[in-house]
Formats: C-alpha cells, sequence, structure tokens
C-alpha cells in the first residue's frame, strides 16, 4: 500500500513575519504579554486567548478542574445577560443590568428558539422549570450550572459580575483550559493583570486528586497569530 505523503500546512507571510519577533521558547509573564500586543496578523481588534494545559486524568471526577474567574478589566466582549427569576426577582435582576429577565414567559421564547443572549442565570428556584428547555440551552451551552456559579441566590451580583466581565474556566477533554482574558487594545500591563487573575484562580482550584505537577503550560496567542509559551 502506498503511504500518503503528509505536508505542512504553509503559513502565510504576516504569519511567518509575526512569527519572527518570538525569539526564545518561553518568556516571563510581563514579557510574554508586552510581546503578546505586536503579534496580532490582523487589522481589528483581536482577542486574546489563553491555552493551559493540565498533567490530570481527564477520566478521573477528582482531577477536574472547574473554577470562575472575575476579570480586573473585563473580557472585552458585549455580555448578554437572561435572568430566569421568580416573579419578585424580576426587577431586581433588571437594575443589576440583565437583558432579558422572566421566568415562564421567557422560557416559553427559549422554546420557541428566540435566544437572543450569551449567558444564563437562574434562581434555585426556578430551575424546576427550565428542565422544559434543558436540552435546548445545553446544546448551545447555555444551561444554567450551579458548578459554574449561575444557578444561585445572589441573583444581583452575579449578573453585575458578568456583565463585568466573570468568565468561567474549566478543562476539555484533552485537560486543557481554553480562555479569553482581553483585547489587544487592552496593552500589555492590563492584559497581564487579567491573566494573573485567571492563572491565580486556576492554582487555587487545583484538586486533590492531582498529585506532584499541575500546570503543564501556559501558552497566549491572539486570534490569529502565532502562540507565545509563558514561563512557569
Amino acid at each position: 500500500m502506498k503511504q500518503r505523503k503528509v505536508t505542512e500546512r504553509k503559513r502565510g507571510k504576516k504569519y511567518m513575519e509575526k512569527a519572527a519577533l518570538i525569539q526564545k521558547d518561553r518568556y516571563p509573564i510581563d514579557e510574554a504579554v508586552a510581546l503578546l500586543t505586536q503579534v496580532s496578523t490582523v487589522s481589528f481588534d483581536a482577542t486574546t486567548e489563553v491555552h493551559i494545559r493540565i498533567n490530570a486524568d481527564t477520566a478521573k471526577a477528582d482531577q477536574l478542574v472547574r473554577t470562575v474567574v472575575s476579570l480586573p478589566h473585563g473580557s472585552g466582549k458585549t455580555v448578554r445577560v437572561a435572568a430566569f427569576v421568580p416573579d419578585d426577582l424580576i426587577e431586581k435582576a433588571k437594575n443589576a443590568g440583565a437583558d432579558r429577565v422572566g421566568n415562564e414567559d421567557l422560557i416559553k421564547e427559549v422554546q420557541e428558539e428566540k435566544i437572543d443572549f450569551t449567558v444564563a442565570v437562574a434562581h434555585p428556584t426556578v430551575m424546576k422549570n427550565l428542565g422544559k428547555v434543558a436540552k435546548i440551552l445545553g446544546q448551545r451551552g447555555l444551561m444554567p450550572n450551579p458548578k459554574a456559579g449561575t444557578v444561585t441566590p445572589k441573583i444581583e451580583q452575579v449578573i453585575a459580575e458578568l456583565k463585568k466581565g466573570r468568565i468561567e474556566c474549566k478543562m476539555d477533554k484533552f485537560g486543557i483550559i481554553h480562555t479569553t482574558f482581553g483585547k489587544i487594545s487592552f496593552g500589555a500591563k492590563k492584559l497581564q493583570e487579567n491573566l494573573e487573575c485567571i492563572l491565580k484562580a486556576i492554582e487555587e482550584a487545583r484538586p486533590a486528586g492531582i498529585k506532584g505537577a499541575y500546570i503543564h503550560s501556559v501558552t497566549i496567542t491572539p486570534t490569529m497569530g502565532p502562540g507565545i509559551r509563558v514561563s512557569q
């Protein structure tokens, strides 16, 4: 049987020019973030991403990493919050900044797939009603979850945090946490502070089941551009 020839995907000229700016295998966090602001290959304000590889066996429940982080400078993304709350909390949820608020009426809109929000929160007392739309919301990654802090009696506080830039960090099936931490336009100082906040939260969320080395690698990258590895 003839072996198929595998060819490496060629990178564009602009990508190669930006990649040439990366001279070391790893950089201290301040140098890495400063360099990050120079390597985006697009003209628009690119999102900055961090990819954190955890030394975990993802098949074991006591090694799964999941936490929430309130970024000091926000994520740079517009967040539309839907709040599923009892009638007596509707006005409070609206005043806290929720874009869509309701109970059965909001659930009916979801059933009709009229979904114009990017994150959903729910008061514990209305969770039983969300069973009707659990599949619809779940398929879109919008189902409120206690582990993500989106099922809570502290509705006003959580809505305010989400609007300011609270994000969720959790491992995928390969043991990698992928999340965003701002925009290139934030500048190096704000990006560094956001990134440090994420890394601290992940350190604090270390599962008891992971022994020895915890974080294997940290790589930051713009939406389109080369990755930069951060020293541990």
